[in-house]
């Protein structure tokens, strides 16, 4: 079965636990990262959006805190 974006980034983010739009162009192609994690937030993962500022360019990093599954299983 051919992984779609969204799963790709979300097992990016579960081995690495952060990931920025120009880590998902060059690794999967994937060009609308913000919609995906938004699909991702929208599924239950805590997903937080950290702003960095380099070379005059700011841009988004995305944090997996904790996974759908992880909070479920705390409850």
């Amino acid at each position: 079965m051919k992984q779609t974006q969204k799963m790709q980034v979300f097992a990016h983010l579960k081995k690495h636990k952060t990931i920025t739009s120009w880590e998902a162009i060059q690794n999967f192609g994937c060009t609308r990262l913000a919609h995906i994690i938004y699909v991702l937030r929208q599924e239950g993962n805590y997903i937080i959006t950290k702003n960095i500022t380099k070379n005059k360019s700011t841009f988004g990093e995305y944090t997996l805190i904790k996974t759908y599954q992880q909070q479920v299983e705390e409850v």
